[in-house]
């Protein structure tokens, strides 16, 4: 779906980001033996409490993959956010890439030449504005429709409670491993062929580690790491913050 940004904002146009990955609450079967983790319980009882673990994480690092029916590549993200939307984050398609910081209330976005190109095409002065933004990290203000939401935990997390009539029918897996970690799957075949699968750990709390979601409109794969760990993020010197506002006029 396209979406029409007024020139001022064009420089920004490309960090708008959407989460790829489904993540599903699921319910459904599942009783499980005495050795096993989470014994006795239903995959909606365990995805219900991954989910709020998940949620009330202090920080959280996600790192995703997806790529839409007909899109020419596939998006790359990275951001690592926590509940003061403290962020530190990428973004990429193809040879486009971009940094992500917001400290305070201000979200900084710094691109290459390639993702400003891809922001700004077919407006008047593209290469003129595109030149400037070089090295650049352009500033949005505090509302800044642009990037809100972008730095936001609870935003990046709330697909996996979006939609309640996709929560039944998921089961329980396998025990498995997700970077180390001990992790037992949860999964639901779609009718239209997709298959959602999410891996839960089974060692402490019980984050989700990762979600995938194969075979669909949308593949995508999504990691969870770092939980709670600090959000360090300082502000770009001032030398290289530039106004979107002032950039798009003078070009």
């Amino acid at each position: 779906m396209a979406v029409r940004i007024p020139r001022k904002n064009a420089v920004l146009a490309a960090a708008l980001l959407c989460a790829g990955a489904t993540v599903l609450v699921g319910c459904g079967d599942g009783d499980g033996d005495s050795d096993e983790a989470f014994a006795g319980k239903s995959a909606d009882a365990i995805a219900a409490e991954a989910v709020k673990a998940t949620r009330d994480a202090d920080s959280v690092r996600i790192t995703g993959t997806s790529q839409a029916q007909g899109a020419p590549a596939a998006v790359k993200t990275e951001f690592q956010v926590d509940e003061k939307d403290n962020c530190l984050g990428t973004l990429s398609m193809k040879d486009a890439k971009a940094d992500v910081r917001q400290a305070g209330q201000n979200v900084y976005v710094r691109g290459n030449e390639r993702f400003w190109q891809n922001a700004m095409k077919g407006r008047p002065g593209t290469d003129t504005v595109v030149d400037r933004l070089q090295g650049k990290w352009v500033k949005s203000e505090p509302g800044d429709r642009s990037t809100q939401g972008m730095c936001d935990k609870q935003a990046l997390l709330a697909a996996m409670d979006s939609d309640k009539s996709e929560r039944d029918g998921m089961r329980r897996g396998t025990a498995t491993e997700v970077d180390g970690k001990d992790a037992l799957t949860l999964t639901k075949q779609q009718a239209d062929g997709e298959k959602l699968t999410l891996y839960v750990a089974t060692e402490g709390a019980p984050y989700i580690l990762k979600a995938v979601s194969e075979g669909g409109k949308q593949p995508s794969e999504t990691l969870f790491s770092d939980y709670n760990e600090k959000v360090e993020v300082e502000q770009p010197p001032a030398g290289e913050v530039v106004d979107p506002k002032t950039v798009a006029a003078n070009g």
